[in-house]
């Protein structure tokens, strides 16, 4: 089971280090973008379901870098859903250079949680209705 999507960017100069090489601190944001397409290409809005009062905050990440990513770089970042999200939604994803060199393996772990209360709730129905009939199509 899993639901991947891919997508695409490019390494801007103001992302990288004296020497050129992508800062690892700009990766959450790489992984933020990706997250936010897999559930555009499901249908959703993020800010539809923030506004609907739903947040996501991410309670883990976990980053292996094997190669480093220089300025001006195409990369592609694929998107990961292996399981059935809960209170918890998890998300693996590898991210490539434009010759296919594997760079970064990464997870996140994000909690559904209530804009109200503040509190983790679970997994809205419309999204797992989504989730599940994308796995059966």
């Amino acid at each position: 089971m899993s639901i991947t999507s891919e997508t695409s960017l490019k390494v801007r100069y103001s992302e990288t280090d004296q020497m050129g090489v992508v800062h690892h601190g700009n990766y959450a944001q790489y992984l933020e973008l990706a997250r936010i397409d897999w559930l555009s290409r499901l249908g959703i809005s993020y800010k539809n379901m923030e506004e609907n009062g739903v947040m996501l905050p991410v309670f883990t990440l976990d980053f292996k870098f094997k190669k480093s990513a220089f300025f001006d770089d195409e990369l592609t970042v694929k998107t990961f859903l292996k399981k059935i999200p809960t209170a918890r939604i998890v998300f693996d994803y590898e991210i490539y250079n434009q010759n296919q060199d594997l760079l970064t393996i990464a997870s996140s772990t994000l909690v559904f949680v209530d804009t109200k209360t503040r509190k983790p709730i679970l997994c809205p129905p419309y999204l797992l209705e989504i989730i599940e009939n994308t796995l059966t199509s």
